[in-house]
């Protein structure tokens, strides 16, 4: 929700009852500046209640005050509240993350596996929460990289699909996940477009049939679906698709005799050209 106080507020001059309310901390209690640690800062103004404040209950509120003050969020990564954690993980040392690895809360840890080096998150990739799996599937590389293939949640294996070279992506042509196998008919190797021709879900068969060479794509023009014969039709040489029996479908008919009578006028007027122009 925006803060009336920075001028953020969406809905014009109407105000929410939590923008208008006192400023309170994640126990519910109302804030004050006096006898705070930060009074100082508050003189300077790098510290406003309502605005900037890292005892807020909004994180909003919490991320303004780290911007304004990195230097601070060493001393809050053994904060009470999670939210105050995973705020100062952006801005703290690295070299004060590495026991937040096993923190209790999956933001936090996800936060440590975006900003430790590489070789410090690999043994997250076994951490229980998928918001941290997701993070460090974003990161690694190589072998550590093509493990988390088997990750237990589809999602992950998509980034990883998204993220492996595509010679590496053999292993995943039979996931379980139809979202996953149509990454890696967008990315694999040709060379490997083979596997696919015969994929359960049709939408694969399609995006290969995108990508698929003469043979296999003349495998796939006798496809039983629909949109996998069409986008064969569409890049088959047109030696072939001449030679083709007439497909059931009358859009695909229609795709065929648009093809031969187009490319057929094209290539009559090149002849007649002889590369001259008119």
């Amino acid at each position: 929700m925006p803060d009336a106080v920075s001028g953020e507020n969406q809905a014009g001059d109407e105000t929410s009852a939590w923008e208008t309310a006192e400023p309170q901390d994640w126990l519910g209690h109302q804030l004050h500046c006096q006898g705070c640690r930060h009074e100082a800062l508050h003189r300077d103004g790098r510290c406003r209640r309502g605005r900037v404040c890292v005892r807020d209950a909004r994180a909003r509120r919490i991320e303004r005050f780290f911007m304004e003050n990195p230097g601070s969020a060493d001393g809050y990564l053994d904060h009470p509240y999670f939210e105050v954690r995973a705020l100062a993980v952006r801005f703290a040392s690295i070299f004060r993350l590495s026991p937040l690895i096993t923190d209790s809360d999956a933001e936090v840890r996800a936060g440590v596996a975006l900003r430790l080096p590489v070789a410090r998150i690999e043994g997250m990739a076994a951490d229980p929460d998928r918001r941290v799996r997701l993070a460090v599937a974003s990161r690694l590389g190589g072998k550590a990289l093509m493990a988390m293939l088997s990750d237990e949640d589809w999602f992950v294996r998509l980034i990883v699909v998204r993220r492996l070279a595509a010679e590496c992506l053999v292993r995943a042509v039979h996931d379980p996940e139809p979202d996953v196998r149509r990454w890696v008919a967008r990315r694999i190797d040709r060379k490997y477009l083979g596997l696919m021709v015969c994929d359960a879900e049709p939408t694969v068969r399609q995006i290969v049939a995108t990508r698929a060479q003469e043979g296999l794509l003349l495998k796939l023009a006798r496809d039983d679906d629909i949109r996998v014969r069409f986008t064969s039709m569409e890049r088959l040489p047109l030696s072939i698709v001449a030679t083709l029996p007439e497909d059931s479908e009358k859009i695909i008919r229609d795709l065929v005799a648009r093809r031969l009578g187009r490319d057929t006028h094209e290539a009559n007027k090149r002849e007649k050209d002889h590369g001259t122009g008119p």
